[in-house]
C-alpha cells in the first residue's frame, strides 16, 4: 500500500509473477489537481521481462469510464477495440499518474547498473481524466544491493526529478513529493 506525499489518499496493489509473467491490480482512492475525490481500478499485465503487454484503468466514480490498451511488448500499441495506435509506437512502459507503482516497470524491465541511465518513451496516462499521451523519462540507477536501491527519475523536458527508493523487487518504498509506501506483505 502507498499513500501520497501529502494530502489524503491510500491505494492498495497486488502483485502476482509467474511462468506466465506478472499481472498486477490495484486501486487508488485520492484527490486531483483541484482537491475533488476520485477513485480508479487498474490492472496491468507484463511478460516475464516486464514487457508491458496490457493495461486497463477504469473510473469507479459512477461514470462507465474505462481505458484499455494494448501491446506487442515491443512498442505497438492498439486501443480497446483492436485499433492501431500510432502516436503511442516506440513506447515500452505505462506511466498512471496516480501511482508510484509504474516506475517499477522501466526499474525492473532494464535492470540498470549503479551508474548507468536511460532516457525512455512511455505511455502517459492521466488520473482521473484517463487522457493518453507520451513522456519522456529518464531513469539512473544510483545505487543497488540485495535489500534494493535508489533511482534518478527525470522527466524528459527536466523540469522535474526525484531520487527514488525502492525495495529489491523494485517497488517503491519512498518517492519523494509523489508517494510512500504504507504497508508491505
Amino acid at each position: 500500500m502507498w499513500q501520497p506525499w501529502s494530502g489524503p489518499g491510500l491505494e492498495s496493489l497486488r502483485v502476482v509473477e509467474d511462468a506466465d509473467g506478472v499481472r498486477v491490480d490495484s486501486v487508488v482512492i485520492g484527490l486531483d489537481d483541484e482537491g475533488r475525490p476520485f477513485a480508479v481500478r487498474y490492472a496491468v499485465r507484463c511478460d516475464a521481462a516486464w514487457h508491458v503487454r496490457d493495461v486497463e484503468v477504469a473510473s469507479l466514480e459512477g461514470r462507465s469510464t474505462t481505458l484499455t490498451l494494448a501491446s506487442n511488448g515491443m512498442g505497438r500499441w492498439t486501443d480497446g477495440s483492436g485499433e492501431h495506435v500510432p502516436s503511442l509506437d516506440g513506447c515500452l512502459d505505462v506511466d498512471l499518474s496516480a501511482t508510484p507503482f509504474t516506475n517499477t516497470l522501466p526499474i525492473r524491465r532494464l535492470s540498470l547498473a549503479p551508474g548507468w541511465a536511460t532516457e525512455i518513451t512511455v505511455v502517459y496516462i492521466a488520473v482521473p481524466a484517463l487522457t493518453v499521451g507520451v513522456s519522456r523519462q529518464r531513469y539512473r540507477c544510483l545505487t543497488w544491493g540485495a535489500g534494493g536501491g535508489a533511482y534518478r527519475f527525470e522527466t524528459g523536458a527536466g523540469d522535474f526529478t526525484a531520487d527514488i527508493t525502492v525495495d529489491a523487487d523494485g517497488l517503491v518504498v519512498e518517492y519523494p513529493q509523489i508517494a510512500r509506501r504504507a504497508w508491505s506483505a
